[in-house]
């Protein structure tokens, strides 16, 4: 190749892919800029803002505290596209974080491409954070070509809350406050009919219009729920299409009365009492948990298909590439991943389900609420495709949701909205991964 490195042609690309928005994106970040590294410190981005944001800088001081001669220099990036973007600039211009906050599910695009360095098992190990404590969903999701290139924090699924007043008063609570079984598609639009004959107004909701995920991560949830065919590992997809068009009727006859609104006006209408049940990623709980109080009630999404799924994804902790890193400074970075999982208990008052499960079966988590209601839902979890263009904030999530959209809201037909999603799939497959 004329001398070229594939890392030099690498870095070619990303920058090429990049230019539109450097002069924003460096502006950001000291470390992509040429800011000069601390030898007593470690650099760590996340995507981490408000509430979130202050709890993980929380955690970050508790284990400098515990961890003599720890400091830790945490930069915090806009999530989405734009941190990716960073990421990967850093990862081939030479100028990356010690550590980095990913999303698991955007794992295939950057490992396979020699942006993210593997973890060393013995090294987390020796520092109290064994694999086996570890969700063994995401354990496996973490894996590149056998090799651990990422250490899950957390997961956050796709769950539903609900009004436990309402639901109780339509008999859709077990003695015991739990949901009533689903025991199929029909039998769930039976009672969901029965809610808003109850003072349910709205019936179930959850936000899906003009929104770049939500009607995806409805989608996966309800089709992995049947356990069809969705094989995206050729130069074209395998799909079980006639599967797919009955799950979108479904979904748009489950919020037949939410049919436009969007995330936002589902929020509203489930904290201010006009919808008694919504679908909705556990990170908004807070807000729910402020509008509800002790009615509020949670749980994984319900089995309405042959078996249990809820879409999910999981913060994940990457060695972002360093073509020489300094020994002392990997081993700084481990222990404070390993001290920063193990505080999942911390983590998980923001409504994340930890990945360390010793934090999920102790005490102090079941005491919880809804928190641990919903917990189960890691044990269903079902992660976007591995491939290169999916994953959360990715485009591949929001051309699925422009697909849906006409169809849940009632303008075109469920066959429409799947085919135009098979043919975006094997536009994205069709496409090299850039890394």
């Amino acid at each position: 190749m004329s001398g070229l490195s594939r890392r030099g042609l690498l870095r070619g690309a990303v920058y090429g892919a990049g230019a539109a928005v450097s002069a924003s994106a460096l502006s950001g970040c000291g470390s992509i800029a040429g800011s000069v590294r601390s030898a007593d410190e470690i650099e760590y981005w996340t995507l981490f803002t408000g509430p979130d944001g202050e709890l993980m800088k929380t955690m970050t001081r508790n284990v400098e505290k515990r961890v003599p001669g720890l400091k830790v220099r945490t930069t915090v990036l806009d999530w989405g596209p734009p941190y990716y973007t960073k990421l990967a600039m850093a990862s081939a211009g030479g100028r990356s974080p010690d550590v980095a906050i990913m999303h698991l599910t955007r794992l295939a695009g950057y490992a396979p491409g020699g942006l993210l360095d593997p973890w060393d098992l013995d090294l987390l190990a020796e520092f109290g954070l064994k694999q086996e404590d570890l969700n063994e969903t995401l354990v496996k999701r973490s894996l590149y070509q056998g090799d651990p290139y990422a250490v899950p924090l957390d997961t956050h699924p796709f769950v539903v809350f609900f009004d436990r007043d309402v639901m109780d008063k339509a008999g859709l609570l077990t003695g015991d406050g739990q949901l009533v079984p689903f025991e199929s598609p029909e039998h769930a639009l039976e009672l969901m009919d029965k809610l808003r004959r109850s003072g349910g107004e709205l019936g179930p909701v959850f936000g899906h219009a003009n929104d770049a995920a939500m009607g995806w991560r409805m989608f996966w949830t309800l089709f992995s729920q049947t356990g069809a065919t969705f094989d995206l590992t050729g130069k074209r997809a395998e799909i079980d299409e006639d599967t797919a068009v009955e799950v979108v009727r479904f979904m748009a006859d489950l919020t037949r009365d939410s049919r436009t609104m969007d995330v936002q006006t589902a929020i509203a209408a489930f904290a201010n009492g006009r919808s008694p049940m919504i679908f909705s990623g556990e990170w908004d709980m807070a807000t729910y948990k402020a509008a509800l109080k002790d009615k509020l009630g949670g749980a994984p999404i319900p089995t309405f298909y042959d078996r249990p799924a809820g879409a999910s994804d999981s913060h994940a902790l990457v060695l972002p590439h360093q073509d020489n890193p300094d020994p002392e400074r990997r081993r700084r970075a481990h222990r404070f991943v390993a001290e920063l999982v193990r505080s999942g208990l911390t983590w998980a008052t923001a409504g994340h389900i930890p990945a360390y499960t010793p934090a999920v079966s102790s005490p102090q988590y079941a005491k919880l609420r809804p928190q641990s209601e919903y917990a189960g839902a890691a044990k269903q979890l079902v992660l976007d495709p591995p491939v290169w263009f999916a994953g959360s904030g990715s485009d591949f999530q929001t051309r699925m949701c422009q697909a849906l959209d006409p169809a849940l809201g009632g303008s075109s037909s469920a066959r429409s909205a799947v085919r135009t999603m098979v043919s975006q799939i094997n536009t994205l497959l069709a496409q090299p991964n850039p890394a």
